[in-house]
């Protein structure tokens, strides 16, 4: 690899970086369930409506991308995507009801996110050429990387600011940080694939997508109710707010290092054996909190069912690399994260739900625990390598 192709590569690492780490602000969400309750009246159930509204539109953001390579370069897709998240977050800051709340921070947010996400990844994918599970999950752990860091400063503007300033500061952030990637990845040089119609690998793979759906989706289930609702969950188990938000930090962080061992252990273990072994893991927590129900066990465990989450992602990041072309990554990551939008309206929100009605996340917790089995056992059927076709 040259000089010149390390110095493109690390750009787009770079310009990965700086986007990715804000916008992963969207998983310490639960931070603002209080305040917002407090002052817009609204349920737990709304605003986790909310949160899985802003998923579905960072899927179809995601879905959408690939189609738009052919329209327009990277640096000019991502200034659009910036746009639009900048403008849902100021949005969200000036709320005074749902609807708005759902169109800013749903919709404009989500959808922006999404497709920045889709076309940072595949830039990267486009130059990189060893550790391909590691540097994919180091991207997909950048989300939650953004969360560790946002939610305890997001639970101190709260409370010394209130949540519209926080909101705005957000906006803000987000229009800095995405100028700062328009120019890094202006500097990378990549360019992104202009067809994104379906290849033979594509289509070979087909069984092997399937399975690698399901694996996502039982994980990311848990792992968004655990994302969306950790600090609610942990104050519903007798948690101080202090410990709440403490416990969410670590959490977050906890993810972020999964993410990107979940990517690494797939460069050096087969993928059925990363991705069972992260279903296990997860299922252990939710076994430890159904049985032990205190606020200490709550916080480790939920900490081992995000980590198991992580763990998946990042698997499902480098698996991607291993079972297909670089050209193809976006398409096909874009679909298997279908799975992620159709996790973040059932168990999040059917959670927020039960604790409307019952005021405890016990069987959430339990559903999540039954999802991690069925996950295990089809994880371990994935196969062992697959041959990339390259296009």
């Amino acid at each position: 690899m040259s000089g010149e192709r390390n110095t493109r590569l690390w750009a787009a690492i770079a310009a990965v970086t700086v986007l990715n780490l804000p916008l992963g602000s969207i998983y310490a969400f639960s931070v603002f369930l209080k305040p917002i309750e407090a002052e817009l009246g609204l349920a737990r159930s709304e605003l986790s409506l909310v949160f899985g509204l802003a998923s579905v539109g960072f899927t179809v953001g995601m879905l959408l991308a690939p189609y738009a390579y052919a329209i327009a370069s990277a640096p000019r897709l991502v200034a659009l995507c910036t746009a639009a998240a900048t403008i849902g977050i100021a949005l969200s800051a000036t709320a005074d009801g749902l609807i708005q709340l759902l169109i800013g921070y749903g919709v404009l947010f989500g959808m922006g996110g999404g497709a920045a996400y889709i076309v940072a990844q595949q830039s990267v994918n486009l130059l990189v050429r060893g550790k391909r599970g590691l540097i994919n999950g180091y991207i997909v752990a950048l989300y939650p990387m953004g969360a560790m860091v946002a939610a305890p400063l997001f639970g101190w503007a709260n409370a010394a600011f209130g949540y519209r300033a926080t909101l705005g500061g957000l906006a803000v952030f987000l229009a800095a940080t995405g100028v700062s990637a328009i120019v890094l990845l202006r500097h990378s040089g990549v360019v992104l694939p202009r067809k994104a119609a379906v290849t033979a690998a594509e289509d070979r793979h087909t069984a092997i997508f399937a399975r690698m759906f399901v694996v996502f989706f039982v994980a990311a289930a848990a792992g968004l109710m655990v994302l969306s609702q950790a600090a609610g969950i942990i104050a519903a188990y007798g948690g101080a707010t202090a410990m709440a938000l403490t416990a969410t930090t670590f959490i977050t962080g906890a993810i972020a290092v999964a993410r990107v061992s979940g990517g690494w252990l797939t460069d050096r273990i087969p993928v059925p054996y990363v991705a069972g072994g992260a279903q296990g893991f997860a299922l252990i927590g939710a076994i430890l909190l159904t049985v032990w129900p205190n606020p200490l066990v709550a916080a480790v465990a939920l900490g081992m069912m995000g980590m198991g989450y992580g763990f998946i992602s990042g698997c499902t990041a480098g698996a991607i690399a291993i079972y297909w072309p670089a050209a193809s990554y976006g398409r096909i990551a874009s679909r298997l994260y279908v799975a992620w939008c159709i996790a973040a309206v059932t168990l999040p929100i059917l959670a927020g739900h039960l604790f409307d009605l019952t005021k405890g996340y016990h069987a959430a917790v339990m559903l999540a625990g039954c999802g991690n089995l069925i996950g295990a056992v089809v994880a371990l059927s994935l196969p062992r390598k697959a041959k990339r076709t390259q296009v």
